[in-house]
């Protein structure tokens, strides 16, 4: 699959605004989880599972991932769906590895899944940005460092310094 930077930028553009307008209220995931819990069902559970991947709320998306999981070892019907939901989750914690794993396990079955390609894009633009974040963290960090040294080293001399006085 060849792919350049503009594309992984687009395509991570267009997944974060198509999460962001579809995050889940509060009325429908509580309408979801009572559904769930009264009408026990894999369907039920599901559609519970795939709001939650959508959610803005990092222990959500972490019930939504071990939700989905225990689905897909079930042998629930719609896995393709489960590891996406699972994938979809993975992305917005900021697990961009383990979201694009899901996705090239999903394009090895599926390879014309279209939803599941732009979001395996997208991981890989998150993951680069991700490291380029990483990098730049390291450099300022250091930088201080060397700062907080050198300032250390200069008091340190005038200190010795006037002693000699």
């Amino acid at each position: 699959m060849g792919t350049n930077k503009h594309t992984q930028r687009k395509a991570k553009a267009s997944v974060d605004e198509k999460l962001r307008l579809s995050t889940p209220s509060r009325d429908l995931l509580e309408s979801l989880a009572v559904s769930c819990a009264s009408k026990p069902s894999q369907d039920n559970t599901f559609q519970y599972a795939f709001a939650l991947s959508k959610s803005d709320n990092a222990r959500e998306l972490e019930y939504a991932v071990t939700i989905l999981d225990g689905l897909i070892k079930e042998k629930y019907e719609y896995q393709i769906d489960c590891m996406y939901g699972a994938a979809t989750a993975l992305y917005r914690l900021e697990r961009y590895d383990e979201a694009r794993t899901r996705c090239e396990a999903i394009l090895r079955a599926n390879p014309d899944n279209v939803n599941t390609a732009e979001l395996h894009l997208a991981c890989m633009e998150g993951a680069d940005i991700a490291k380029d974040k990483k990098i730049k963290r390291a450099a300022i960090e250091g930088t201080v460092g060397v700062a907080a040294i050198g300032l250390a080293l200069s008091v340190a001399g005038m200190m010795l310094g006037g002693k000699k006085k």
